[in-house]
């Protein structure tokens, strides 16, 4: 009888978020295994959207021949207009067969099952499943896979591998964190008319509140507080109930350092947050995961070693992309979320500056084409991270017009301008670019 090793750790499958086509080649190219992706019309994300039913197909298509997976979210709180549209909408689908869906609604749920009975189907965050008997319940119902809500702990998650074995289990492991338990928020609608359920969050959370306080009259009874958005007239009683207060703006959440932890508790899947943030950001995001992942899984290396190129990552990610600060969350003892009380984000003292389009040959150099977001100059210092999160440093002494020829000492992305630089090796296409910013 075949033993198996119990210490063996399947291999995790890294999730990436996928607002735009070129979203998408990014996440591949820099080692996602799969991507999620949604029209406007049935996906929390409407705004900076810009997948079509056309769209859609030719990106599965296009992650067929990358031997890659597409799971397409339809996470929305339907009302009737969407369970109206949508029977039409899976029937589309079903012929451009995607890898899975994406579910919070059980309605949704159940019209999926009558029109594609095959489908693979996966519980979304929104649905908060945050236990084992939950956990149960969703596989009974016929979902292949959960994504847990942000609120569970790793001790939760060992419970819920043991009751139920066959289910897979997937979490998010970076990205920004909602105030709301499970992002079941409704400030952007109370505020703008505009319903983060229905895809189209402001992100109230992250704008100025002028805090005021009205003093009790009564001595045994706390002063009342409330908030105020700087441009709205609303006012909000910010109210302290046995748990604690709930204040807005959530640090993001950032667990490169402790996927073998999870990955041993029986995490499959480890997903990141983002379809509206730039090509730059995922691709860093997505390079430095995919390298930690493979380096939890790599034998050769000691503890030791893999915990100073863990860190090093956490770094790179801390201190070369705009954040709200990092917190682990509720996952782990004593996990508690933490919120950033003094700005709205953090600044990178580095910004993106390009995208390597395509090598080029230019007077027998080694050469690199470059599209030009934000600026770029004549001796700046920059450093281009490729796939596998590779990082060449350098100071940039040269730069050309890519159509003209002609040398430049800055080029700046509303220009459109495409560059030509010299370096002494290919760089994959997709690679970005950023500079140091000198102030």
């Amino acid at each position: 009888m075949k033993i198996m090793n119990i210490n063996k750790i399947k291999k995790s499958e890294l999730i990436a978020p996928a607002g735009s086509f070129e979203k998408m080649k990014i996440a591949f190219a820099f080692g996602a295994d799969a991507v999620y992706a949604g029209i406007p019309d049935f996906s929390l994300r409407v705004r900076i959207n810009e997948f079509t039913v056309k769209s859609l197909s030719e990106a599965v298509n296009y992650a067929r021949k990358k031997k890659k997976k597409i799971y397409i979210t339809i996470n929305i709180f339907a009302h009737e207009k969407h369970i109206k549209k949508l029977p039409k909408y899976i029937r589309v689908l079903k012929k451009i067969k995607p890898d899975g869906f994406i579910v919070s609604d059980p309605g949704v749920m159940k019209i999926i099952k009558k029109e594609w009975p095959s489908a693979k189907i996966h519980l979304s965050t929104q649905a908060n499943c945050t236990n084992k008997e939950a956990a149960k319940f969703w596989y009974d119902q016929g979902f292949k896979r959960v994504v847990l809500g942000r609120e569970t702990t790793i001790n939760e998650i060992k419970e819920i591998r043991k009751k139920v074995p066959k289910l897979e289990i997937e979490t998010f492991v970076h990205g920004a964190m909602c105030m709301a338990y499970s992002g079941r928020c409704f400030l952007s609608k109370l505020f703008v008319n505009r319903s983060a359920n229905q895809g189209d969050c402001v992100q109230p959370c992250r704008w100025e509140y002028d805090i005021t306080s009205l003093k009790s009259k009564v001595e045994s009874r706390k002063d009342k507080y409330f908030i105020k958005a700087k441009g709205h007239d609303e006012v909000l009683e910010l109210v302290e109930e046995e748990h604690g207060s709930y204040i807005l703006n959530s640090n993001d959440m950032c667990l490169i350092k402790r996927l073998d932890e999870l990955a041993k508790a029986g995490i499959s899947s480890f997903k990141i947050e983002g379809r509206a943030k730039s090509v730059y950001y995922l691709a860093c995001i997505v390079g430095s995961y995919r390298r930690a992942i493979d380096l939890i899984q790599e034998n050769k290396k000691t503890r030791k070693q893999k915990n100073r190129e863990l860190e090093f990552l956490f770094q790179e990610l801390n201190e070369k992309l705009y954040h709200r600060g990092y917190t682990e969350g509720f996952m782990f003892e004593k996990g508690k979320m933490a919120q950033n009380l003094d700005n709205s984000h953090k600044v990178p003292k580095w910004e993106f500056c390009g995208q390597v389009v395509r090598n080029v040959e230019t007077h027998n150099n080694a050469s690199v084409r470059i599209k030009i977001h934000n600026s770029l100059k004549v001796g700046d210092s920059i450093e281009i991270v490729m796939p596998g999160y590779d990082i060449i440093k350098m100071k940039l002494k040269k730069m050309i017009d890519a159509e003209t020829g002609e040398k430049l000492k800055e080029a700046h992305g509303g220009q459109g301008k495409a560059v030509i630089i010299e370096i002494s090796r290919d760089i994959p296409e997709f690679s970005v670019i950023r500079r140091r910013i000198v102030k």
